[in-house]
């Protein structure tokens, strides 16, 4: 590793070393169920035959939507994507899935038959 630290010095003999840590591009300001004052609304609906479970109304950035819209398809074994900031999932679990969100802190209400 010195070997390559000696590399960098040649290249960059201006530059100083930082002993802070490097930032974790990961770490995001959590989007936590405490933090949603409204309900996520679970509705089904049928597109081109098929049904689709769709929820909206979640208050985080696109960032953590995603990784929110990630773990539901994990956790369901099922397809889906986002758009118009709405999580889109392919399969009528909707009263399991809001089982699930109750469960991690999340207001939910469903709408539709």
């Amino acid at each position: 590793m010195s070997d390559l630290r000696d590399q960098l010095k040649n290249l960059f003999p201006d530059h100083q070393e930082s002993n802070e840590p490097a930032a974790n591009p990961r770490e995001r300001n959590a989007h936590s169920a405490n933090d949603q004052n409204l309900p996520l609304i679970c509705r089904y609906e049928k597109r081109k035959g098929k049904g689709t479970t769709i929820i909206e109304g979640f208050e985080g950035d696109a960032g953590q939507l995603k990784d929110l819209a990630k773990v539901l398809k994990q956790k369901f074994s099922v397809g889906g994507g986002i758009k118009d900031h709405c999580i889109i999932l392919q399969s009528n679990a909707r009263d399991q899935i809001m089982a699930f969100l109750k469960t991690q802190g999340y207001p939910t209400k469903r709408v539709g038959g």
